[in-house]
C-alpha cells in the first residue's frame, strides 16, 4: 500500500488506474474506512480513472509524524489533510467524493481551495460546521440520532469508544444504514482501521469541537474562522441524499441549496442509508461520471 508525507502525517492510501487519468479522491467517515469503496473504485478505473483513497488521520496505517502535533478532528484540520494529501500525490485537481467526515474534508477543500477541485460528490450536501450555531437544540425528533455524538461529550463515552470501538462501529453501522444488510466480515474488514492508536483521541475531539466545547488545533484557527463564515462552493457540484439515512433525516428538497453558488444537482436515493457509496454504489459511480463527461447541471 502506498503512503505519501504532509506536514504532520505519513498517509496511507490505495490506488487505482492509469496515473494519465483523470484523479478522483475518494473520501471515507466515521466509522467507516477506504474499504467503502470497494465496489466504487473498479467501475470508475474502468471509465479510465485514476483513483486514490486515503485513510484519514485516525484510521488505519495512517500516522501523525510527531507526539507533539494535537489530535484533532475538528473540521478545518480534515479540509487541510485533504489538501496536504493533494499535494504529496502531486495532484494539481481531482473531483472529490466524500460522505461523513470524508464531504466535510471535501466540501471544505472545494470552498476554499476551488482551483483544486474539478467537480465534488457530496453525500448530505454542504457539509462545513456552523459551530456557532450548534448550541441552539433542534426538534427531539432529530435529537435522539445523535445521542453518540453527546456520548462522547463525556469522559464515559470516551471510555466506552475506548473498550468498544467496535461494538459500537456495528451498532451505527446498523442504525444509519437500517435497510442494508452487511456481512460479518465485510464489517470486520473496515473495523480493523479503528484499532489506530489514534483513533479514539481524533474521534472524541471532533464530536467535541463542533458543538464548541473544546478548542481547536491552533494551527488551524485562521481556516476555522473562513469556516464560520459559511463559504459558498462554486464548483460542479452533486448531492446525494440517503432517503433512509438513520442520522441525518431527509431535508426539503431545497435544503442547503443556497450554499451552492456554481452548477449543482441534487440526488435523493431511495432506501439509502448514510452509507452510499455501500449502499448504492452505482449512484455515486454515476454521479462522477456525470461530472467528467461536463453533463449541464443547474446553475445557481
Amino acid at each position: 500500500m502506498p503512503s505519501v508525507r504532509t506536514p504532520s502525517l505519513e498517509i496511507d492510501y490505495l490506488a487505482a488506474g492509469a496515473r494519465e487519468g483523470p484523479p478522483v479522491v475518494l473520501l471515507h467517515g466515521f466509522p467507516y474506512d477506504p474499504h467503502a469503496y470497494d465496489q466504487v473504485l473498479p467501475p470508475l478505473v474502468s471509465a479510465g480513472c485514476y483513483v486514490v483513497v486515503p485513510f484519514l488521520r485516525g484510521y488505519g496505517p495512517t500516522r501523525f509524524l510527531s507526539a507533539e502535533t494535537p489530535r484533532s478532528g475538528q473540521q478545518a484540520a480534515l479540509g487541510k489533510d485533504l489538501l496536504d494529501f493533494l499535494d504529496a500525490v502531486g495532484l494539481s485537481d481531482a473531483i472529490l467524493v466524500g460522505f461523513d467526515w470524508g464531504a466535510r474534508a471535501a466540501c471544505v477543500v472545494a470552498a476554499l481551495w476551488p482551483e483544486r477541485v474539478r467537480g465534488l460528490v457530496t453525500c448530505g450536501g454542504y457539509n462545513i460546521q456552523n459551530i456557532a450555531a450548534a448550541v441552539q437544540p433542534a426538534v427531539p425528533e432529530h435529537e435522539h440520532r445523535l445521542w453518540y455524538q453527546y456520548y462522547f461529550h463525556t469522559e464515559r463515552g470516551r471510555a466506552g469508544l475506548t473498550a468498544y470501538r467496535h461494538e459500537l462501529g456495528r451498532l451505527l453501522w446498523r442504525m444509519w444504514s437500517p435497510t442494508w444488510r452487511f456481512a460479518d466480515d465485510q464489517y470486520a474488514r473496515t473495523a480493523a482501521s479503528f484499532d489506530n492508536a489514534d483513533f479514539v483521541d481524533v474521534v472524541i475531539h471532533s464530536y467535541r469541537h463542533r458543538f464548541g466545547y473544546v478548542g481547536g488545533d491552533p494551527a488551524f484557527d485562521a481556516l476555522e474562522a473562513k469556516l464560520a463564515a459559511q463559504p459558498p462552493i462554486g464548483v460542479p457540484t452533486i448531492a446525494l441524499y440517503g432517503a433512509a439515512d438513520g442520522v441525518t433525516p431527509l431535508p426539503p428538497p431545497n435544503h442547503g441549496a443556497e450554499h451552492f453558488g456554481g452548477a449543482y444537482q441534487r440526488h435523493d436515493l431511495p432506501g439509502v442509508g448514510h452509507n452510499p457509496p455501500q449502499e448504492n454504489p452505482t449512484a455515486v459511480v454515476d454521479a462522477v461520471l456525470h461530472l467528467l463527461r461536463g453533463d449541464a447541471l443547474r446553475t445557481g
